[in-house]
């Protein structure tokens, strides 16, 4: 491990590193098959100008910008061998976790025009009709819409319309799936929810995720075995708390821990690859078997980091590659607002069945 890492990533590396003999190595054996690639970034936080919201403020315009231009440049370049060696294979396409904009959580609706129009600009929807060169797949998070009914959420509902390769929409249009390969993805937007049987107020409003999931699943993976990747806003470990929760308690809670736990059982008895998501702006990577605490047997869960957030310089976002036999994942950062970028000195991977291609 390198000696340059920061505190805040040295904390991470270490983390990760606990389950070294399991699941964290650099030398895994290559196969011959065609994986499935792309990256994951999340809470990149577009922001307009308060002053002159028809216009994005200067910091948020040069590092958004910036981010897109390092996702497009990438592939093909070599990847150094404390970061496992090889090369950045063609991405499917990028998967954003949420926070797309910034002031989607404010009643300012101008600057929200502002920053979604950005937004769109830079990352399109197909890879063609935005600066990103591939496909784009989006949920929403607390700054976009934390009660589901603001313009990010109307305008991802209305892109699920035409987004490449979808196969199952939500009722509401907002949910959705499609595959990579022998792979199923899903997106779930900000969290996950809610069970049937506790019906007090969520603090962020899971607009059917839950049902979707489980509706899902069953039509669209069934018995397969084929491995499934979950994306979703809000992390799970705070909130995985034991049951009963007091109602107050619970409503003042981003994720109701009645509706992390009913997530938890929806993906039993699947092939889950991994569970991704941002929101925490810090790198964290673990398996989680439902409870409050990073496990040793449980679903491989990948936390990004903020990717392009205005008002700090150190941001990050992972490159995954899905082989026949497991999943491979590495991290690209930058401590100058992607001036310049480097490899995390470090490789997580983890088993997975795949099931046809």
């Amino acid at each position: 491990m390198s000696d340059n890492l920061n505190r805040r990533q040295f904390v991470g590396s270490a983390a990760a590193a606990v389950y070294l003999p399991a699941w964290l190595r650099a030398d895994e054996p290559k196969t011959t098959d065609e994986p499935v690639v792309f990256f994951l970034v999340g809470d990149t936080h577009f922001l307009a100008n308060k002053d002159q919201p028809a216009k994005l403020d200067v910091r948020s315009a040069a590092v958004t910008g910036r981010l897109v231009d390092r996702l497009n440049t990438l592939p093909g370049t070599d990847i150094p061998p404390g970061a496992g060696g090889g090369k950045v294979l063609a991405p499917r396409g990028v998967i954003h976790a949420g926070d797309c904009i910034d002031t989607g959580d404010k009643a300012n609706e101008k600057m929200q025009e502002s920053e979604w129009a950005a937004f769109a600009d830079a990352y399109g929807l197909t890879g063609k009709d935005g600066k990103l060169r591939v496909p784009v797949y989006e949920v929403h998070g607390n700054h976009d819409s934390p009660r589901g009914d603001g313009l990010a959420v109307r305008k991802i509902t209305e892109r699920n319309k035409t987004r490449p390769g979808v196969t199952n929409t939500s009722k509401n249009g907002v949910h959705y799936s499609w595959d990579w390969g022998g792979v199923h993805f899903v997106c779930l937007g900000i969290v996950v929810g809610q069970v049937g049987d506790v019906p007090r107020r969520r603090r962020y409003a899971p607009l059917g995720s839950l049902e979707f999931l489980v509706s899902d699943l069953r039509e669209k993976v069934g018995a397969s075995g084929r491995p499934v990747v979950v994306t979703q806003h809000v992390d799970m470990l705070r909130y995985a708390q034991p049951l009963p929760v007091e109602d107050k308690k619970a409503e003042a809670m981003e994720w109701d821990p009645a509706d992390v736990k009913g997530f938890h059982d929806a993906l039993k008895g699947y092939n889950v690859a991994a569970i991704l998501y941002g929101h925490t702006h810090a790198r964290n990577v673990y398996r989680w078997d439902g409870s409050n605490k990073a496990a040793r047997i449980g679903i491989p869960t990948f936390n990004v980091d903020n990717s392009s957030h205005f008002a700090g310089k150190q941001q990050a976002f992972f490159y995954f590659e899905i082989h026949a036999d497991r999943v491979v994942v590495r991290e690209y950062q930058t401590t100058d607002a992607w001036e310049t970028g480097n490899w995390t000195p470090q490789t997580w991977t983890a088993p997975v069945a795949r099931a046809g291609k």
